[in-house]
């Protein structure tokens, strides 16, 4: 996984075929496009915020695929992550944006806690009160077992959220609260408590994005 500034072309055939060549055989890229751009969430921890996020699947040496990328790109960071999937997206057409806001946190583990306690935070007890408190339908956990770009800022993890479009801007559609002004406190309340546990509420990156997947 990548997270890239000054990346245009992404969507482009060109690009997809220069991947293919090195054995990737399936790629997905989020954007933060026109689509998303009313985002009421969006951090940053970059002098730049985010601009994009690639995803790609190959049996080849990652090396490879970063120097295709950093010719595509103004500046790029990326890394090898182990991928679990406690709520999968639903599948999309080759080349379709998915009907979706896709939320994409770069998470990091706090000075003070260990990576064992950080892990059975995060994917122990938070998984399923992050599935339990948002209107998500899709969630994928992404943990970094290999820096890429070691010169870049470090990151632990990047985690992909799947919400209704009106999330953008509605936060009874982002929590899934039914309109219930207590019920969304109240599941905010239980979210930020969660996150808290393993650092989620600091030093974050939340880019808002439009997600395609492609079939090299």
């Amino acid at each position: 996984m990548y997270v890239a500034w000054g990346a245009d072309g992404l969507l482009e055939p060109a690009f997809h075929k220069e991947l293919a060549g090195i054995g990737v055989q399936r790629l997905q890229v989020n954007l933060d496009d026109d689509e998303v751009r009313v985002a009421q969430l969006r951090l940053s921890t970059y002098d730049e915020p985010v601009g994009a996020v690639v995803s790609v699947w190959t049996e080849e040496d990652p090396a490879e695929v970063t120097s295709v990328l950093h010719g595509w790109t103004r500046r790029l960071a990326g890394w090898v992550v182990d991928t679990r999937e406690p709520l999968p997206p639903p599948p999309t057409g080759d080349g379709q944006r998915a009907d979706a806001l896709c939320n994409i946190a770069l998470i990091r583990i706090p000075d003070g806690l260990d990576r064992d306690a950080w892990l059975e935070h995060w994917q122990g007890g938070h998984t399923q009160v992050a599935i339990d408190t948002q209107a998500t339908f899709g969630y994928v956990q992404n943990l970094v077992i290999q820096e890429l770009t070691p010169d870049e800022p470090r990151v632990d993890a990047l985690v992909e959220e799947l919400f209704p479009m009106a999330a953008l801007t509605d936060m009874h559609a982002f929590y899934g609260s039914g309109g219930d002004d207590a019920e969304l406190i109240s599941r905010m309340t239980r979210m930020l408590e969660s996150v808290s546990t393993f650092g989620a509420d600091r030093n974050i990156d939340v880019v808002p994005t439009s997600r395609y997947v492609f079939d090299l």
